[in-house]
């Protein structure tokens, strides 16, 4: 990122000073509880922060040893790509520079076999330029055949280290009216009443709409909240469409969005004035979502919880709610592989990687 006078000095010298920022571990370890989501792992960043004098919420004198800074984050090298990138999007709530996750070999190689597979289709049903994504998927291909990750050094050093032990994480945490930095137990806020929950953005993914689908299922008669359900993409309406999970939530009642942003953007559809949300959007700045709302910021699952019951549930409350899709989690948290998906497959075998493309991938 940059400037508009450091990019016209780019533009005019051919060179850009880059200044490399400070890092800033988080270590996680132990092994994550029952309930507990990666969105409150996300949301213990800021709350270890708070306990380590870190980070502090009041904006007189504020703290942040995350501002300006890389985050990097160790102990969940397991992850599914789509899994890390909930945690990556939030570092930009952390007013990080940006933000690495040391993954395994495995999920990384498993989600670029899918985008290769995404990319062809696309160039097979003409999105974009052809070239330019064959490049791409050339470039992916190149990798798979001799695979690299980067990581730190065993000697780097650290602007500060957050160490967060999963086996402490019992109930899950939220980010209190209007601050993302303000995390907190759901025990210090239960039975705060809702009045209206949205599930969407970045941060979600379709393993999260089928959580509260299974949630809302066993729903009966009209929510006492108002709730809007906006999946990221088209493809994820697409395939939660398939798998009936629109039905349930037209059953209830659910305001369903066009895939992309909805609330999240803060200028397209808004809440009613002075309304209590739960929201899995990526920030809760003040009038964001709504002209005065306050707005908590949770998992999914906690969000479609508190939809049924019009109120943050208490932590027991929410355990005995979420046990269903604990039990049903291989079902629930499965992701769109796209080299397992017939018609993607079909249209990607159609598609070949021309001798020039190849050649042109040896000049640059």
């Amino acid at each position: 990122p940059a400037g508009s006078g450091l990019v016209a000095f780019a533009a005019a010298t051919g060179v850009m000073p880059l200044d490399m920022p400070e890092s800033v571990l988080v270590r996680f370890s132990g092994s994550l509880q029952p309930g507990i989501t990666l969105r409150d792992l996300v949301h213990a960043i800021p709350y270890y922060a708070i306990q380590d004098g870190l980070l502090t919420v009041e904006k007189a004198g504020k703290k942040n040893i995350f501002s300006g800074r890389i985050l990097e984050i160790e102990g969940l090298s397991q992850l599914k790509c789509e899994q890390a990138f909930e945690l990556s999007d939030a570092s930009a709530e952390r007013s990080a520079a940006g933000c690495t996750i040391k993954l395994d070999r495995e999920p990384i190689e498993e989600y670029i076999k899918s985008n290769i597979v995404m990319l062809k289709w696309m160039v097979a049903n003409g999105y974009g330029d052809e070239r330019t994504i064959l490049r791409r998927v050339a470039r992916m291909e190149e990798w798979l055949e001799s695979p690299v990750l980067m990581e730190a050094d065993a000697k780097a050093e650290y602007a500060a280290e957050i160490h967060i032990n999963m086996d402490e994480i019992t109930e899950p945490i939220l980010c209190a009216p209007n601050d993302p930095d303000d995390a907190r137990l759901l025990s210090e806020v239960a039975g705060t009443d809702i009045d209206e929950v949205f599930v969407g953005s970045c941060m979600t993914n379709i393993g999260h709409f089928r959580a509260a689908g299974k949630l809302l299922k066993q729903q009966s008669g009209a929510l006492p909240t108002r709730l809007w359900i906006c999946p990221p993409t088209k493809m994820d309406a697409a395939q939660l469409t398939a798998e009936g999970y629109y039905a349930i939530f037209g059953g209830v009642g659910a305001r369903t969005e066009m895939p992309g942003c909805s609330l999240c953007m803060g200028n397209q559809a808004r809440v009613a004035d002075k309304a209590t949300v739960v929201s899995t959007s990526t920030r809760n700045f003040p009038n964001r979502l709504g002209k005065g709302a306050d707005v908590f910021l949770a998992s999914a699952e906690l969000a479609a919880v508190s939809s049924i019951l019009g109120r943050l549930p208490s932590p027991k409350e929410y355990q005995e709610a979420v046990q269903f899709v604990n039990t049903t989690a291989e079902d629930t948290y499965r992701y769109l592989n796209f080299d397992e998906l017939p018609d993607f497959i079909s249209s990607a075998d159609k598609v070949e990687i021309s001798d020039d493309i190849k050649a042109d991938l040896k000049s640059i």
